[in-house]
């Protein structure tokens, strides 16, 4: 026993002195700061040789929080868009059966209505639900409105409660510079529009496929992801034609429908434009509102 411990005394004696001989002096703060010894030269004490384990983040939950992130912030404003326009084309469903009856064989405007609903994927039991709640007593009314910079806006509302809907949209309107007014209509005409995707189709080729197919004209905008699309308008009775032309030229018809196009523009600046943005986007919000037509123009 006495040996074992002297041998051990021994070897922490020893132990020590290395760690003395290995260890630095005390230094001063200015010494310690003039110069950092390279790599190659730095030398471990022997307590530093045992092994260490590293300090890492979880990869699965750093994955996990970015992919909640990515869903947050780009999923969820595509589903919450997806779900308005279902609404809308539901309500454009329940109003047309009501103009035409719920057969979309005889009612041509549900029928189109009904294609528009397939080409953005909306659920067929949405789609037969819709058509079914069509026959509810609701009532169809058309407000007349001014917006910000004297734009003219026609607000189509399909209600169970004309009190409730009529005191929603004044309230939306004046809280956002508008107000009802009479007379909006005059600025618009009932016409037939048929849109087809508008990728890699320069502003004279549309022009000249217009003429192509017989529309009085046609204009780019966008739909609600922000893809270029071409609405080709013409009169009422035409409008079968233009489909069917632009069909037979290989083009993929995403809807094809009467809309109120404006005849007369109301040019706007940026400031009065992102006034009567916001207030196109509540009224487009309201439950009851089926679409919004305005006769903005932007200043160049």
């Amino acid at each position: 026993m006495f040996f074992w411990l002297a041998k051990t005394g021994m070897a922490g004696a020893a132990l020590l002195r290395a760690l003395r001989t290995l260890s630095p002096g005390p230094r001063t703060l200015a010494a310690t700061s003039s110069k950092f010894p390279a790599p190659a030269e730095c030398v471990l004490p022997p307590w530093r040789l045992s092994p260490v384990r590293a300090l890492q983040l979880c990869s699965a939950l750093c994955a996990g929080h970015n992919k909640w992130s990515k869903v947050k912030h780009i999923k969820g404003p595509k589903d919450e868009a997806r779900a308005k326009v279902f609404s809308k084309l539901g309500m454009m469903i329940r109003l047309a059966v009501k103009e035409g009856g719920p057969n979309p064989d005889l009612n041509v405007n549900l029928a189109n209505i009904v294609e528009q609903c397939r080409s953005k994927n909306m659920p067929k039991a949405a789609i037969e639900a819709a058509i079914k709640t069509g026959a509810k007593p609701t009532t169809q009314h058309m407000f007349e409105a001014r917006g910000p910079g004297g734009c003219q806006l026609l607000i189509e509302v399909l209600t169970d409660n004309n009190t409730r809907s009529q005191q929603e949209i004044k309230h939306l309107l004046t809280k956002n510079r508008g107000m009802l007014s009479d007379g909006a209509r005059h600025s618009f005409d009932r016409r037939g529009v048929v849109v087809v995707p508008g990728q890699n189709i320069l502003t004279e080729q549309a022009l000249e496929l217009a003429i192509e197919v017989g529309a009085e004209d046609v204009k780019e905008t966008a739909d609600e992801e922000e893809q270029p699309l071409l609405q080709f308008i013409c009169d009422l009775t035409d409008m079968r034609k233009v489909r069917a032309s632009l069909e037979e030229l290989g083009m993929q018809v995403t809807s094809a429908g009467l809309e109120f196009v404006p005849n007369t523009f109301s040019s706007l600046d940026q400031e009065q434009l992102d006034a009567a943005s916001t207030l196109i986007e509540a009224l487009s919000d309201c439950p009851d509102v089926v679409r919004v037509w305005d006769n903005i123009q932007a200043d160049s």
